[in-house]
């Protein structure tokens, strides 16, 4: 955003971001005005027509290295090859690879990870724990993506169904207000929840909170259960007053359609092996916080990420 509100000025936002070196600019919305306005900018020399050039000599540049003028559609011989098992499992051990342990017992010589498998009674709660489009996140079939089984896949729910024993009872409940769950008889309960999806200025959050419903949720379970936390979410969010709750904490990002690699993980199959790829913050007001700034007190530093079987822990 470089008007403050959006808009007020767009010749102001457009000669500065073309400037600024941006090549290619996606305005499904108002191409007209955009073009418009830019080729008033390009007249009146406040955008150079060199620029422009550039622009232009670096876009095609790539669409011909590509060979999208030669062949400009997609081979559709490779549609029966998309979702295929392979790729399915090729994206099942993405998942398992890109889990970050955060948390793993209220005591590091507790470890709350691996659950156990052949528990006689789980809770699984939460509002993404059988939702694959909240498990797929933005640009999902159309680019915000959407709530809902949207598309194929194994969500978390089913995924926990096929690792614990048969024998397992296994109580689902999206959301669990009112419910006494301390007089249940769970061993353990694993909560899914985190943000709804968006994609580009429809995810600007300028608090990063988990939605409410979800918050909700780990307050109730946790304050009754034992549990897992497994946060689904394109960024670090605030999680600093609810972490003393939590018995352990994953962050399983947009994981995408195979739970399986969730399930592969929390349950002992295979260790974790993410780590942060940038700092998880305690509050906004520390942001932006970055690894090496003078002042550095993060919740989670940068590259920080728990191992499970081996019991390592950073330092």
């Amino acid at each position: 955003m470089l008007t403050d509100p959006p808009d007020f000025n767009s010749s102001y936002s457009i000669m500065t971001a073309i400037n600024a070196g941006i090549d290619m600019v996606m305005q499904p919305l108002s191409a007209e005005s955009f073009m418009s306005n830019l080729t008033k900018l390009v007249l009146s020399g406040q955008v150079s027509v060199g620029r422009i050039n550039d622009a232009v000599r670096r876009i095609l540049g790539v669409k011909f290295r590509a060979g999208v003028f030669e062949h400009p559609f997609a081979n559709r011989s490779f549609f029966n090859v998309v979702g295929s098992k392979i790729h399915r499992t090729l994206a099942r051990e993405a998942v398992r690879k890109s889990l970050v342990l955060l948390k793993n017992g209220k005591q590091s010589s507790s470890p709350f990870l691996p659950l156990d498998k052949n528990a006689k009674k789980i809770l699984v709660a939460g509002s993404h724990a059988d939702d694959l489009g909240n498990q797929c996140g933005g640009w999902t079939l159309t680019r915000n993506g959407a709530s809902g089984n949207i598309t194929i896949g194994t969500t978390i729910l089913s995924a926990i169904r096929k690792t614990v024993s048969p024998s397992t009872e296994i109580i689902y409940k999206r959301n669990v207000q009112g419910l006494q769950l301390s007089d249940e008889g769970f061993e353990y309960a694993i909560v899914t929840v985190g943000e709804f999806p968006y994609s580009q200025e429809d995810g600007d959050n300028m608090n990063l909170t988990i939605p409410e419903e979800g918050l909700q949720t780990i307050n109730d379970v946790c304050a009754a259960v034992q549990c897992l936390v497994i946060l689904i979410s394109g960024r670090p969010l605030t999680l600093t007053a609810h972490l003393p709750l939590m018995d352990a904490l994953v962050a399983a990002w947009l994981p995408g359609t195979e739970g399986e690699g969730i399930t592969d993980t929390i349950f002992g199959d295979h260790d974790f092996q993410g780590r942060l790829s940038r700092t998880w913050f305690k509050s906004v007001k520390q942001l932006p916080m970055n690894y090496g700034d003078p002042i550095y007190d993060p919740l989670f530093p940068y590259d920080y990420g728990l191992k499970m079987l081996s019991g390592s822990y950073p330092t």
